[in-house]
């Protein structure tokens, strides 16, 4: 039974907004990393937000930071990604994953934190 499930993804022009969703079921409650991550072809995953869950405690990466936002709905186990501002560079598969314990420095965007990934949600922006 898939853990982590996303939704939210389409296409938009530039300049749009989109949120994206992942069912986060068992990460939400506390004391878990949840993060996003996006991924073009012959590129890595790129860690672009991270949450420790039941606390303020948000990470951002450069490229995001001022335009995503990452919250999370304890009630409905879901963690969202705000996505405002969008650019053609932020066309990519985006996927949430998750981890127990809170989110660690210097280890939220390394891919290999995560045990469990969802399946992605393609998000295209046009210009």
């Amino acid at each position: 039974q898939a853990r982590l499930v996303e939704s939210g993804g389409g296409s938009v022009q530039a300049g749009g907004s989109l949120r994206l969703s992942c069912a986060a079921n068992g990460y939400t409650d506390s004391n878990d990393c949840v993060a996003w991550f996006r991924q073009t072809p012959g590129k890595e995953r790129e860690g672009l937000a991270a949450i420790s869950t039941g606390t303020t405690s948000k990470y951002y990466a450069n490229s995001v930071k001022g335009r995503f936002t990452i919250s999370e709905d304890i009630a409905n186990n879901t963690v969202y990604l705000q996505m405002n501002s969008l650019k053609p560079e932020d066309t990519a598969m985006y996927y949430c994953a998750a981890a127990g314990g809170y989110c660690s420095a210097l280890l939220y965007f390394r891919q290999g934190t995560y045990g469990d990934w969802g399946q992605g949600t393609q998000v295209t922006v046009s210009s």
